[in-house]
């Protein structure tokens, strides 16, 4: 009776009955290098789309600074984020589309490429729709936590360090969350037309049952982003298209067909 329900516990995505999860196999500890690895090969062999789409992912940033900038007006970066937001998915998939194109062996198009994201274009939009609501949800947590601080008081290391350690236990929580959802959702969306929950059930029991291949494959990404940030964004132009790329390759590496993929 003791084992049946450690099963049932360890199993409980599986069991939730919500919707079906597709199996996942046990990864590597270090097995993120390998999908880096192949991201960079699948950019230089399409360089003029990964520098297309890294240009997009480039522009979107900048151009918010500077509309703020313009502006003066903070508040912009709300509507700003919700764009990116609903877009991002998108231009994702399109990025997924080209490495995939490289595996069916084929020469993979910036058109075609733009065709790939409307390939399950109802879930991707509620996918979208998904990651706004919860970046909404994130930004009234953080308005709250800024709305506790006393306005009375300097703002001093002293004075903002128990609100700058809150806000930041609270960031870590949100992006672990979404890490959960979505390390996987949107290749599944491409590749198979599967519900919105199959896809984000199964992206969360593959992160569970790879712990640390997954942590670590997070922490990669955080630099990643970090580095794109440092350099103003510029670093975006190469590094988004190769972090997509080496998604797909995870993707490709981590959750499991009843059939083995020949990509003819």
């Amino acid at each position: 009776m003791v084992e049946k329900i450690e099963q049932v516990d360890e199993n409980a995505i599986e069991q939730s009955g919500i919707a079906r999860v597709i199996p996942c196999k046990e990864l590597d500890t270090f097995e993120c290098f390998k999908w880096i690895s192949l991201g960079i090969n699948d950019f230089m062999n399409a360089k003029a789309i990964s520098l297309g789409y890294g240009a997009i992912f480039t522009a979107l940033p900048i151009s918010i600074y500077f509309l703020v900038v313009s502006t003066g007006w903070h508040l912009v970066i709300f509507p700003a984020m919700v764009c990116f937001m609903l877009l991002g998915p998108f231009l994702a998939a399109g990025l997924y589309d080209v490495s995939w194109q490289f595996e069916k062996k084929n020469k993979p198009s910036f058109r075609h490429s733009l065709k790939a994201m409307s390939r399950n274009a109802v879930n991707e939009w509620g996918f979208a729709l998904m990651l706004m609501i919860f970046m909404i949800f994130w930004l009234r947590v953080a308005s709250i936590i800024h709305a506790l601080y006393p306005a009375y008081l300097e703002p001093t290391l002293t004075n903002l360090w128990p609100f700058l350690l809150v806000g930041t236990l609270v960031g870590i929580l949100f992006t672990t969350i979404v890490f959960f959802l979505t390390a996987f959702t949107q290749p599944i969306l491409l590749e198979r037309k599967v519900d919105l929950g199959t896809a984000v059930l199964t992206s969360i029991n593959a992160v569970w049952k790879n712990k640390v291949p997954m942590f670590i494959w997070a922490m990669v990404i955080s630099l990643a982003v970090l580095l794109g940030f440092v350099t103003f964004f510029f670093a975006f132009l190469v590094i988004m298209p190769i972090i997509g790329y080496a998604s797909w390759h995870g993707y490709i590496d981590t959750i499991e067909t009843k059939r083995e993929r020949t990509f003819e």
